[in-house]
Order: C-alpha cells, then sequence, then structure tokens
C-alpha cells in the first residue's frame, strides 16, 4: 500500500511539474497577445476537454509529458487570416525568446522553492558519523536474492545489529572508513577473522566476502551517530536552495556525460555503479518514490527524500530543455539566436533581414532527435523494469 502510494505521489508530482512548465508558455504567450489554441497534459487520446475563451484545456491518455499549441508557432503552419497578426513566429524576437524560456525557468523556479521550503519546514540533512557498529545486516547478495537464495555473507557468519566490529582480518578498526577500507583489501571467497564485540563480550567470527562485480561483499551498513536535521532561516535557505541546484545540475551533467559508457551496463547487477547507469526513466523514479514510502525510515526522512527527487526531476526537465536540439526549447532558442544574427549582419553589409529560418529543412535533423530521444526513453524504460535501481 505505502509503494503504491508513493508511485502515486510521484507520478500527481510529475504531471503538476510538466504543467508548470507548459504553464509558463501558456501565460507569456498570452501575455504578448499571442493565440494559444490548446493546453494540453499528456500525449494520445484525449480522456477529458473543456474550452476557456480560446483556450482547448485537456488531459491524453499517455502522462508523459505535455503541450500548448500555439498558433504560427513555426512559419510551416498554416495561420488563418484572422490569426496572422498574432501567430508566434510574427511577433518580436525578445517576446519569443521569453515565451520559449518561460517553461524552463518555471521548473526551476519550483526545485528553487521546494528546496527553500525543505530547508526551513523539515530541516536540512545533518548526517551524523558513521560507526563500526552494525545497523542492519543484508539477507542476500544483491542480484541472487530470492527464494532460497545464499544468505549474504555478514549474515552465514551470524553477525547482528548492534554487534561492533573491533578488528577486521586481524587489523583494529577504530571507524567505519577503516572498516570499509579493511574489507575493500580483502580477497572474496577467502575466510577472513572478524572480532566483534556483542553486549561487552568480545568474540570472533569466520567471514567469506562474497565477490560482487570483482569487489569484495560482506553485507552489513553502519550505525549512524548524530544525525538529524537542521532548519535555516530564509536567507540560509535561499543560499543551501542555490548550492544544492548548482550540485544537482553538476551531477546531471556527469551522469549524462557517462550515459553512453553506461549503456552496456543497464541490464547488469553493478549498474548503479556509475553515474550514468543511475540515470533512470518516468518508470524508475516512480518506482524509487515507491521504494520512499515503503521504507522504515522516518517519516521527515521519507518527505526530505520525496520532495529532493521531485526537485531533481525538476531541474532534469529544465536542463534538458536547453539542450539546442529541436524539438527542445532550447533548439528554438538556438533557431531564433541564429536569426537575429543573420538579421544583424544582413543590416551591417546594407541587406535585407532574410526573415526566418527554413524549418523545412531542419526536419529531418528534428525527426533523428526525436527517434533518439524515444529510443534512448523506452531503452531506460525496458532497464528499470528489468533491472530496477534501488535505493541505497
Amino acid at each position: 500500500m505505502a509503494f503504491a502510494l508513493g508511485a502515486a505521489a510521484f507520478v500527481v508530482a510529475l504531471l503538476v511539474s510538466v504543467m508548470l512548465h507548459e504553464a509558463g508558455h501558456l501565460v507569456t504567450a498570452r501575455r504578448f497577445g499571442m493565440k494559444a489554441a490548446e493546453y494540453f497534459v499528456g500525449f494520445g487520446p484525449t480522456l477529458w476537454s473543456r474550452r476557456r475563451g480560446e483556450t482547448e484545456y485537456g488531459v491524453k491518455a499517455i502522462p508523459l509529458g505535455g503541450y500548448v499549441r500555439i498558433v504560427g508557432y513555426t512559419p510551416l503552419e498554416d495561420v488563418p487570416e484572422a490569426d496572422r497578426d498574432r501567430a508566434f513566429y510574427r511577433q518580436p524576437a525578445g517576446r519569443r525568446a521569453v515565451v520559449i524560456g518561460a517553461g524552463v525557468v518555471v521548473n526551476l523556479v519550483f526545485a528553487f522553492v521546494l528546496l527553500v521550503l525543505m530547508a526551513t519546514a523539515l530541516g536540512v540533512p545533518r548526517p551524523g558519523t558513521a560507526t563500526t557498529t552494525i545497523a542492519r545486516v543484508a539477507p542476500c547478495v544483491p542480484g541472487t536474492c530470492g527464494e532460497g537464495a545464499a544468505p549474504s555473507p555478514a549474515r552465514a557468519a551470524g553477525l547482528r545489529p548492534g554487534d561492533r566490529v573491533v578488528a577486521f582480518g586481524g587489523r583494529p578498526v577504530r571507524d567505519w572508513a577503516e572498516l570499509r577500507a579493511a574489507i575493500d583489501a580483502a580477497r572474496p571467497g577467502r575466510d577472513v577473522p572478524v572480532e566483534i564485540d556483542r553486549d561487552g563480550v568480545r568474540s570472533t567470527v569466520r567471514v567469506r566476502p562474497a565477490d560482487l562485480g570483482g569487489e569484495p561483499f560482506l553485507g552489513v551498513t553502519s550505525r549512524v551517530t548524530g544525525a538529524g536535521y537542521d532548519r535555516l532561516g530564509p536567507v540560509d535557505a535561499a543560499v543551501f536552495a542555490g548550492r544544492a541546484m548548482g550540485r544537482t545540475i553538476a551531477g546531471i551533467g556527469g551522469a549524462v556525460a557517462d550515459l553512453p559508457a553506461a549503456v552496456p551496463r543497464l541490464f547488469s547487477p553493478d549498474r548503479a555503479e556509475s553515474p550514468g547507469g543511475q540515470v533512470g526513466s518516468v518508470v524508475g523514479a516512480t518506482g524509487i518514490s515507491g521504494q520512499i514510502f515503503a521504507g522504515e525510515s522516518s517519516w521527515r526522512d521519507k518527505a526530505v527524500l520525496y520532495l529532493s527527487l521531485v526537485v531533481s526531476v525538476n531541474i532534469f526537465l529544465g536542463v534538458l530543455n536547453v539542450v539546442p536540439l529541436l524539438p527542445l526549447d532550447g533548439g528554438h532558442l538556438a533557431v531564433l539566436a541564429y536569426e537575429r544574427v543573420r538579421a544583424r549582419v544582413a543590416r551591417a553589409r546594407g541587406r535585407p533581414d532574410p526573415g526566418p529560418v527554413n524549418m523545412a529543412k531542419l526536419m529531418p535533423l528534428t525527426y533523428l532527435v526525436v527517434l533518439l530521444l524515444v529510443g534512448f526513453g523506452t531503452l531506460l524504460i525496458v532497464a528499470d523494469l528489468l533491472n530496477p535501481l534501488e535505493l541505497p
């Protein structure tokens, strides 16, 4: 039940994000006197619609986006004579740029506001200190779990939550970093002596780390002390939001750059080990939201993780749409910038304005971009269904 609620909450947040993006285009277009004929959430067959004024508002069957149809968005469109003066392509360049970029701005502003609200109302997570005390023992090795699966090395050795690891492989460990280093230095398949303190009594058990993608796997997580949340004032919250958005944008850039190299690992157990492998589809993000709601953490942890997911989606929508390729908003901005530069060059040479770019010549490239986006999106959906990402 909790998983389904989390999945539904993400779908609602996604639709709200799409609606806000398209509302940015709609409001600015109408503000400048352009005619917006349709405002729809989703694609495909129409489920519901209602006309108010000159705009038809509605919902379509496939909730994977949305659109606003502004009359005369390109010179290729056949515009009725009564609407010619209101056609998008006939408006001043500055107004067209505002309308094109408004959707991206709305998504980024929405993400910023959510971060500020999160920092002031819920607080900013304080990570605390990871100790050598075991908080959780994994039931099995990732990628092998299921009915009849062998237990994880830690469970097979009899380790329990609350045990404090004193030494690993004969090396004393004082903190989680030292324990992690000792585990990483172990060889999979070979017994390692582990000295533990259980309720004040010390004993030694033997653990045989498993091989997980060529790395030793034990199956324990650390108990963290001193973790919590710090509520921020409005100014500090705004600074936090700005920095968080900067880190998220940088992270998205790194993940997208790594994505081609990560494609062969999308269906392997170590998918999440690389930034590109952590990129998911709408299906994957819906599953992550379900995991957040179904987890055993506190309500505050769940709220912060959920809001962080929604923030990331809005920033991703903003970043994706500024890529200078048609049919994305960035592609239309690039065409507009090219028209203005070409007009200034012609004016400097005493020649007339060449006018709008011939969009018909750009259609083959547009179709190629659409094909790549749809194809890659489908690949990610299949990967998320067959090899879903999981919360750490």
